[in-house]
């Protein structure tokens, strides 16, 4: 990530409380050794229906909620620590 002073973006709410490391991001993606590659599984669970298309109905899939800010609710990040 490169250093930055100002981030202009638009702000997603992410209209959730308790959201856990789990839901961020699955254990089930995180047997890489590298930092990098995450973002494709970020809220994977959320993001995707069972045969794998995107889910209309998850607010970071809508038209219009591209923005680099997340707004999440209470207790955001609970759960086992992630550290990679």
């Amino acid at each position: 990530m490169e250093k930055f002073n100002t981030l202009n973006s638009q702000a997603v709410l992410l209209p959730f409380e308790d959201v856990d490391t789990d839901q961020i991001i699955p254990a089930r993606f995180l047997k890489s050794v590298s930092r990098e590659g995450f973002g494709e599984n970020l809220f994977r669970d959320w993001r995707y229906l069972e045969d794998g298309s995107p889910n209309p109905e998850f607010v970071l899939n809508q038209e219009g909620n591209k923005g680099e800010i997340l707004v999440a609710g209470r207790n955001f990040g609970c759960g086992s620590s992630r550290e990679h």
